[in-house]
């Protein structure tokens, strides 16, 4: 088997991204997990590799590091799809990529559903401003609001989705039906009443209404904050009911056939007790779960060398070579004591012709080859020849050692995967080895959509 590939066992399913990719049914990948496990590179990779194999793709991400556009050679992701150049098209397939832009998409929902008058005094809302920038839920919110944007254009084969780098990966499904209940619930129902009151009557109805439910936050909120709420409700007024209706129609998108939901994670403990309380909450939520892709799994190519084996060779080695030391000290100690002698013998020598100075040797020679001193070569010159040896096993002692370390992190992986399959063991998995480098380009992705894909029984024994 090659050095960057490991074997899942023989009862874990294996997931055939090929097959998923290629199938016409399949019109929406959704790529979610915790954060910092390669959603927004799988994402990537997975749009090259189906744009490849010719599917007409678009890949919708939420990553604010905009790693997927540098990768993608794109000067900047905005909210409208860009085509990627440089994906080979010979299958008639091509490649597109946005990013989102939360407040942009608020906006033309706004404007899509309202008339011109009212869509600018709802724009110009100091409190919809603030709602449509940075409201908990929001961000999750519009990223479904623009996937159904892109799956009812039909532009596309296939549209995969990074999901949003939340503090739990549950925010992703939670959000259209928060969002949805606030703008269409009690609360709200609360704030419109003084608007169809009117007047001062109206008002004075807000503040005894607010100072009953929320009792002294009304005086933390200010009247201005109040009043540019109130105006917002009356301007909102209606289009509540289509949050609702858009959030109940994002979840039956999401729970379409053609929808495949991929759980990215790191063969970590933490992140697969994540990956595995996803696939529970996915299966409750009657979603289609297509399998767990496990990112940066590493691998040997010395694989049947064990750590015991390579920790016992490494400690042989470094026995050997304190045995050799402590065997050769006593004939370099005996040279040492025969030199002495001759050296004082016979008239004193010439310093300069030795180079020998009244403060010590002098390289007469200047670090030249061949310049000499008093006992021969130039000791910079003879060293390295006398060290060769041992530096040899020394590296190689350190190398065991190493390898030692990398299998012990290989046996960890597998300890945690196999506890991840084994109360999941009905989820496919792919592994994907871990590449040496960052990926930053196209070949990148392409390297890591071939690692996706691979087979085990497609590698060498």
């Amino acid at each position: 088997m090659t050095s960057d590939t490991t074997t899942l066992d023989a009862s874990a399913p294996r997931l055939e991204v090929d097959s998923l990719l290629d199938d016409p049914a399949t019109r929406i990948v959704v790529c979610c997990g915790s954060g910092g496990v390669g959603k927004t590179t799988t994402a990537a990779a997975l749009g090259v590799r189906a744009a490849e194999r010719g599917r007409k793709v678009v890949v919708l991400t939420i990553d604010p590091a905009r790693r997927l556009a540098q990768s993608m050679g794109i000067s900047e992701l905005d909210n409208v799809p860009r085509q990627v150049k440089g994906v080979e098209g010979t299958a008639g397939g091509e490649l597109h990529a946005m990013m989102l832009d939360m407040k942009r998409t608020f906006d033309e929902i706004v404007e899509g559903h309202a008339d011109a008058e009212r869509a600018r005094a709802i724009l110009e809302n100091p409190f919809y401003q603030s709602l449509s920038a940075g409201f908990a839920g929001t961000q999750e919110y519009m990223a479904m609001e623009k996937l159904g944007q892109l799956r009812a254009n039909d532009e596309w084969d296939l549209i995969i989705v990074d999901t949003p780098p939340s503090r739990s990966a549950l925010d992703f499904l939670d959000a259209p039906k928060r969002l949805g209940s606030f703008l269409d619930g009690k609360f709200i129902r609360v704030l419109m009443a003084p608007a169809k009151v009117g007047g001062r009557a109206g008002m004075k109805f807000l503040n005894v209404g607010m100072s009953m439910m929320t009792g002294t936050l009304s005086k933390l909120m200010g009247g201005q904050l109040l009043r540019d709420v109130q105006t917002f409700v009356a301007a909102m007024d209606t289009m509540f009911g289509g949050f609702r209706t858009r959030a109940d129609a994002t979840y039956r998108l999401l729970q379409a056939p053609g929808t495949a939901f991929l759980v990215v994670a790191a063969p970590e403990r933490d992140a697969l007790r994540e990956a595995a309380y996803f696939v529970e909450r996915l299966a409750a939520e009657q979603m289609p779960l297509a399998g767990l892709v496990l990112n940066r799994v590493h691998g040997s190519g010395a694989a049947q060398l064990s750590a015991e084996r390579a920790l016992a060779a490494a400690e042989a080695l470094t026995d050997r070579m304190a045995e050799d030391t402590h065997a050769d000290a006593p004939a370099d100690t005996e040279a040492e004591a025969g030199a002495a002698p001759d050296t004082v013998a016979g008239p004193a020598p010439d310093r300069a012709e030795n180079n020998l100075a009244a403060d010590g040797i002098v390289d007469l020679g200047g670090g030249k080859a061949g310049s000499r001193t008093a006992d021969g070569l130039s000791p910079a010159v003879a060293e390295p020849a006398t060290s060769t040896p041992a530096s040899a096993a020394q590296l190689a002692a350190g190398l065991l050692r190493l390898h030692a370390e990398r299998m012990q992190v290989l046996a960890r992986e597998r300890r945690t995967r196999d506890r991840f399959t084994a109360l999941h063991p009905e989820v496919p998995v792919t592994e994907v080895a871990a590449l040496p480098g960052d990926v930053h380009d196209l070949a990148g992705l392409r390297a890591i959509g071939d690692r996706l894909a691979l087979n085990p029984t497609d590698t060498d024994d």
